[in-house]
Order: C-alpha cells, then sequence, then structure tokens
C-alpha cells in the first residue's frame, strides 16, 4: 500500500469508525490519462460501510469523506469513486 492509500485509509477509519473499508488503487487503469502520475496513486475506488453514514443523502456522505481527504485531493490526488453504505444497506 502507497502513501497515499495509507493515508486515505487512516483518516476514514479515524473518522469514520467503519464496519467495512476497501480501497482500491485504480491508477494503472488511467495511465496516459489526464491526473494520471507516475508511480499512480492518483485514482482510487474506496469503499466505505460506516453507521457514520446513517441519515444522510448520498452527497452528504460524499461530501464527508472529501472533507476528510482535503489535503491528499490538493496533493494531486486526481479521481476518488465512492461508494458510501450504512451497515443496514449492505443486507
Amino acid at each position: 500500500m502507497g502513501a497515499v492509500a495509507a493515508a486515505i485509509e487512516r483518516k476514514i477509519r479515524s473518522a469514520l469508525q467503519p464496519a467495512s473499508l476497501i480501497i482500491t488503487d485504480d491508477s494503472a487503469k488511467h495511465a496516459g490519462h489526464a491526473g494520471a502520475r507516475e508511480g499512480g496513486e492518483s485514482h482510487f475506488t474506496v469503499e466505505i460501510v460506516s453507521s457514520a453514514f446513517e441519515g444522510k443523502s448520498r452527497v452528504a456522505r460524499q461530501r464527508m469523506v472529501y472533507a476528510l481527504l482535503k489535503e491528499e485531493i490538493a496533493q494531486g490526488l486526481h479521481a476518488l469513486a465512492l461508494v458510501t453504505k450504512t451497515p443496514a444497506e449492505t443486507n
């Protein structure tokens, strides 16, 4: 796991205490495209299951995650595909 993925994991685990967290580095699929950087860690899919999302809209959930990762985004995290669910939504 690279430094960006580790930061994503650390921040999400700390703030959202997820029941499930899957972080996938999709950067290799985007090599040569806009925003891709050498060494990867520019494009991620992050799947989060957390009770912190209870009662929140999809947009509010995504805003929560973007706020947590604002530093990584400012430093070159180009694309972040999010799947945000509550534990009840996984059944």
